[in-house]
């Protein structure tokens, strides 16, 4: 069985490209098929795959303005030549559930979630406070087709598997389509204690973009007094630092390993934006040390309140502060909260996955 893997974008080892990770680890001889690929970005695994990229690539500054090529989005991911695979394999935030497989083939998309700025997270990236009055004109119209060919497109999936109880709230809200849920895989192996004592200091591991809302996450270590770190990059970098105040470090993309040694050296890890699953809380977790997220979204499925860290119900400084400060002191211990991670294992993930693939194969 010919099998092709596709992908929106390989620019960052990120929590989609670990899904596309352990699912290639399935297929060793399966193709990956993307919009644009940073070479070097993403895991030696997937590196050392043969990846095919859409005519995206060759656009000036592709690797680092992608997102402002995303009108084109559509015209390139049906242009990929899947004649010849038996199985196509979507893992999608975006565009790449829209590919055209070949007549026979059969289509599991594994959605990460329907493309957020296209429904329910306009404003957040296109607003006026973001794009200004004339941005958020000129996207609006853009974005409404991009959101009405998203929709129209969503039968090239024979079956929809998603990542949360979420995300598939969202899949039957956006595409009328029901999805059974696979948690993504937590490399429970790698993310480990060391035994030793956190710091009382709070840790961000996030994409900086504007849903993530790091900016909650810096004022309320602020009024708590708790030095931040912040893991990570993206277009809001510059914003974030103007906000920061001096118990703020900036770390930029650094290895897994020392993702790794940042989880356990912290006392507790944020996830102050809605997140369709969060890897990040699970890898925290994974190496004991609790987790203070809001309580929406994937949080609720995988932070234990007053177990594996706090479920914080609103988005105020004050009321996160507080969390922040009481989590901290409370010093919840390592073993239950990694015993709650290893749930979400890789072979968990493997057995599930298979069992997708059968069930979409015995359909045709």
């Amino acid at each position: 069985m010919r099998v092709a893997l596709v992908h929106d974008w390989l620019t960052g080892m990120r929590g989609g490209e670990k899904v596309l990770e352990a699912i290639a680890g399935i297929y060793p001889d399966a193709h990956i098929f993307t919009l644009v690929h940073v070479r070097g970005s993403v895991s030696p695994q997937i590196e050392a795959r043969r990846i095919r990229c859409s005519f995206i690539q060759r656009l000036p500054a592709a690797g680092r303005l992608y997102r402002h090529y995303l009108p084109l989005f559509p015209a390139a991911v049906e242009q990929f030549d899947l004649q010849g695979y038996d199985l196509v394999v979507s893992i999608s935030h975006c565009a790449a559930k829209s590919v055209i497989r070949a007549p026979g083939a059969r289509h599991l998309c594994y959605c990460l979630t329907p493309m957020r700025y296209a429904w329910d997270q306009f404003g957040e990236y296109f607003g006026a406070a973001r794009a200004g009055r004339l941005g958020e004109a000129a996207y609006r119209p853009v974005m409404s087709w991009l959101a009405r060919w998203d929709a129209a497109t969503a039968h090239r999936a024979d079956r929809f598997v998603a990542i949360s109880r979420y995300v598939a709230a969202r899949i039957a809200r956006y595409y009328a389509r029901s999805a059974d849920v696979v948690y993504p895989p937590v490399d429970t192996g790698f993310f480990s204690p060391d035994g030793s004592d956190p710091a009382p200091s709070a840790l961000v591991v996030s994409a900086l973009v504007p849903y993530k809302r790091i900016d909650l996450a810096i004022e309320a270590c602020a009024q708590a007094g708790v030095p931040l770190r912040i893991i990570g990059d993206g277009p809001e970098l510059g914003r974030l630092k103007r906000l920061a105040g001096p118990g703020v470090t900036f770390s930029g993309w650094v290895s897994g390993e020392d993702i790794r040694e940042a989880y356990r050296r912290a006392g507790v890890v944020l996830l102050p934006g809605v997140e369709d699953f969060g890897i990040v809380p699970l890898e925290a977790q994974a190496c004991g040390r609790p987790v203070v997220a809001i309580a929406e979204g994937g949080a609720l499925e995988t932070v234990a309140d007053g177990v594996t860290g706090a479920l914080v119900p609103t988005k105020s400084p004050a009321t996160w502060a507080e969390a922040i400060r009481s989590t901290l002191e409370a010093r919840l211990p390592a073993a239950p909260i990694r015993q709650h991670a290893l749930a979400f294992g890789y072979e968990r993930f493997v057995q599930e996955i298979r069992a997708e693939v059968g069930r979409v194969a015995a359909s045709a």
